[in-house]
């Protein structure tokens, strides 16, 4: 069995390492230093330096050598990439290889889905699954427990990542519904920034929990008009990742939000981590969407106007104070 794993990012590395238990693995690096690195030393340099990766893991700059006599693909490159990553990728593929996303966003103009990028790059949307659910790199690195969802129209897709991924702390379930599944990937890194915000200008405990529920509605209000099931928002690409990313210290979204309210730009934050902040940019796309669909988005609304409009932090969440609460669940009606 072989896997291509395209990307060579902190959690496609972590996935590596997971899939080398069960195929070989060829990892599409787009530095030359990372595939030198992981190649020589078995070891990323650029993200997570002190995780080893096993005998049976490579890595390549050339995507068509990744993908060759490859089982089955995973794809694991930031939003902002996938769709010219895809588009090369699909010269390099037979048209019933399986496909696994990692990458979790909306894609700015048109609302897309990541899975669906894919599917308008490579075709045969059928044959694509999504993973989500709420896993640091470092954790599961380290064999710590965790659990993941993966989503598929084709369950036999969804099986076939799962038999390749699976283990004793890496628990995974599987689910057709890949709309909620997406949905909730993109958006929780929203309600994580403004946690971080809120946390940085020292909110408490409380605010945060206020936060991430009323985020966790407004999530299954976009799921459900996106055509969804909001009953996803209660599982592990739901509550589980948005809990996770919005109190973990691991977060990147979080950590941004913190050094956001402190006064340190996007640009200045994602070259100091060398990672891309996904909330950052799923702020603009989903208010997109937002508003495209008639969804009412309070949060997505008020961050994506503090970091793209030039709203203070300050106007921002007083925005969202002076709202009058109504009923707590509203907008999920056919």
């Amino acid at each position: 069995m072989n896997i291509a794993l395209i990307g060579s990012g902190s959690w496609g590395t972590a996935v590596a390492g997971l899939a080398a238990s069960h195929a070989d693995v060829c990892m599409w690096a787009h530095s030359a230093l990372c595939a030198e690195g992981i190649n020589r030393d078995h070891r990323n340099p650029r993200y997570l330096e002190d995780y080893r990766l096993p005998d049976n893991v490579r890595a390549t700059c050339d995507l068509g050598r990744a993908l060759e006599g490859a089982d089955g693909a995973i794809f694991a490159v930031p939003s902002s990439h996938l769709r010219a990553v895809a588009h090369e990728a699909s010269h390099h593929m037979p048209s019933n290889l399986p496909i696994l996303c990692l990458t979790k966003g909306i894609e700015r103009g048109t609302g897309l889905l990541m899975s669906e990028i894919i599917g308008d790059e490579c075709g045969h949307p059928e044959r694509i699954a999504a993973l989500s659910g709420p896993n640091h790199a470092e954790e599961v690195c380290r064999g710590g427990l965790s659990a993941a969802v993966i989503a598929s129209e084709d369950t036999q897709v969804a099986q076939f990542f799962k038999d390749n991924l699976i283990a004793q702390a890496f628990r995974i379930y599987i689910t057709n519904d890949v709309v909620g599944v997406e949905t909730c990937g993109a958006v929780k890194n929203i309600i994580a920034v403004t946690c971080g915000i809120a946390s940085g200008v020292g909110l408490g405990d409380n605010t945060l929990a206020l936060i991430m529920t009323r985020g966790l509605a407004e999530i299954s209000r976009l799921v459900h008009a996106r055509g969804g099931d909001a009953m996803t928002c209660m599982g592990l690409a739901g509550m589980g990742d948005l809990v996770a990313t919005c109190t973990s210290e691991h977060s990147r979204n979080r950590t941004f939000g913190i050094a956001f309210s402190q006064g340190e730009s996007l640009e200045a934050y994602q070259q100091r981590t060398h990672m891309v902040v996904e909330g950052a940019v799923a702020a603009v796309s989903a208010t997109e969407l937002a508003r495209s669909l008639g969804v009412d988005a309070p949060i997505t609304f008020a961050l994506n106007d503090a970091l793209w409009n030039g709203l203070s932090i300050h106007d921002a969440l007083t925005s969202l104070v002076d709202r009058i609460p109504s009923e707590e669940f509203y907008g999920m009606d056919d």
